[in-house]
């Protein structure tokens, strides 16, 4: 705000007691409320007193309450923001609750086999529409154990199931696993993300959103939620 000639030294002082109303008390960050009421006062004692001879410029003055305003329209759109935001979180933790006790697709490439379960279930999830994509699962070694051909697919998330059995119909022993994704399209590899299957035990909050504890696989974001089973 430009200086403006006023008509005597009382007038002066009433203008440095505007700007400073609040400087007898606890210095800390005023509120927008706060700082457009000392921005009206200052105002109103500037055009009280000002020099006839040398009156404010009204259109520095309207530039000035259009700042204000501005500032303050700011503040109301960042405070609805964070209300959105809240709103959003108070929500996502009520889908991540309905989803503990559920099995869920999320990146990684186990497959935990036990005969009394019968099928060992996962999944993949392919960028581009692929012509032909082969599975192929191996044990703790590294070996080879199946392989299986599941033709052309289309993009997004799929499932497949493993009864347990090798190449030759031999039933594997239980244990752990892990599997490979393989998939072409017109003689060129289309990208693959493998999904393990695991079991929503509890939510957790914190800074950062919502995380879905999936038992011993670990912690997951709820976009790394391919598929609820």
């Amino acid at each position: 705000m430009s200086t403006t000639t006023v008509n005597d030294s009382n007038a002066a002082s009433s203008v440095y007691a505007a700007i400073n109303a609040k400087s007898g008390k606890t210095t800390g960050t005023n509120s927008m409320s706060e700082t457009e009421d000392r921005f009206l006062k200052l105002l109103v004692t500037q055009l009280r007193n000002q020099d006839p001879l040398n009156p404010l410029d009204n259109a520095q003055m309207t530039s000035q309450m259009a700042q204000i305003s501005t500032v303050n329209g700011i503040e109301k759109l960042n405070t609805t923001l964070q209300s959105l935001i809240s709103n959003s979180n108070d929500a996502q933790k009520m889908q991540a609750a309905t989803m503990v006790g559920k099995g869920v697709l999320v990146p990684g490439a186990g497959l935990d086999q036990k005969a009394a379960n019968g099928a060992a279930y996962a999944g993949f999830d392919l960028a581009a529409p692929a012509d032909s994509s082969t599975i192929t699962i191996n044990d703790v070694n590294g070996i080879t154990v199946r392989t299986i051909k599941l033709g052309g697919m289309a993009a997004g998330t799929h499932t497949f199931q493993w009864d347990g059995k090798t190449d030759s119909g031999a039933a594997v022993a239980d244990g752990s696993y892990s599997f490979k994704v393989a998939a072409q399209r017109g003689g060129t590899s289309v990208e693959s993300t493998a999904l393990q299957l695991g079991l929503v035990t509890g939510i957790m909050n914190s800074s950062q959103g919502v995380s879905l504890n999936v038992g011993n696989l670990g912690t997951f974001k709820m976009s790394d939620v391919k598929e609820i089973l």
